[in-house]
């Protein structure tokens, strides 16, 4: 697959699934923006793209109306246009239902309110370019998890916006979502979660197969779902989870 003169907006761009997203765009020749809140993540996985391709890191807290307004012109100024939209930033809370609303509140506007605004401003450039959106969601969209509740409303909200979008960019932009279940990334561990070096171990252990997912597994989805061979896909969701829903 080939991405050349084609630009990547990767949300969540500093780590985990949605770093090696980034990087495997730019290898497949994308200029690739790639927007997180850490600044030295960020720059280093920036520098890994610039060997490839042409990198633009956009320290961005996405909560913040003005900051994601800048990622979209931060990126029309560099590259004059958006191809691809990769909504990846998201967060994981344990919640409970006796605790109130802050946590729903932190869960939606990282996992769905930024994603819907920055979906919103990309759009027009979209479809421009007869790009498409990919928005990274979660097996638990479609299974709960003691204590994940609103985690898993979020995912589930995400999928249905992905079908919505769909449905009211066609025939010019396509959107599709992947459903990854345990992957490899340090997650839990970024969420403070008690344990959270050993849990995502644990939920790969729970799968059918037994195992996690890479990171370069969901990239490749990624490529692919972007690519001209999927130009008869949209409005799909696309799980990813060695049979985790099923156990």
């Amino acid at each position: 697959m080939d991405f050349k003169n084609k630009v990547v907006i990767v949300t969540g761009g500093s780590c985990g699934i949605g770093a090696e997203i980034a990087i495997q765009f730019a290898k497949q020749s994308a200029k690739v923006v790639i927007v997180g809140r850490n600044e030295e993540r960020l720059r280093n996985i920036a520098e890994q793209c610039e060997g490839q391709g042409e990198a633009l890191a956009i320290k961005a807290d996405l909560t913040i109306d003005s900051e994601v307004e800048r990622v979209v012109e931060e990126t029309i100024i560099r590259f004059g246009q958006i191809d691809v939209l990769i909504n990846n930033a998201g967060i994981v809370k344990n919640t409970k239902i006796q605790e109130g609303i802050p946590n729903y509140d932190k869960i939606f506007n990282t996992n769905l309110r930024s994603v819907y605004l920055l979906t919103s401003l990309a759009v027009p450039h979209l479809i421009k370019t007869k790009g498409n959106i990919i928005n990274i969601s979660s097996a638990a969209g479609q299974k709960i998890f003691p204590t994940l509740t609103v985690y898993c409303m979020s995912k589930a909200a995400l999928d249905m916006f992905t079908k919505g979008l769909a449905v009211e960019l066609a025939p010019s932009v396509r959107a599709n979502a992947i459903n990854p279940g345990p992957v490899k990334t340090d997650i839990f561990v970024h969420a403070g979660l008690e344990g959270g070096e050993t849990v995502i171990d644990a939920y790969g252990a729970a799968t059918l197969l037994g195992k996690c997912s890479a990171c370069k597994e969901i990239a490749d989805m990624a490529l692919y779902l972007a690519s001209d061979k999927a130009n008869s896909i949209t409005g799909s969701t696309f799980v990813i989870d060695n049979g985790f829903i099923l156990k």
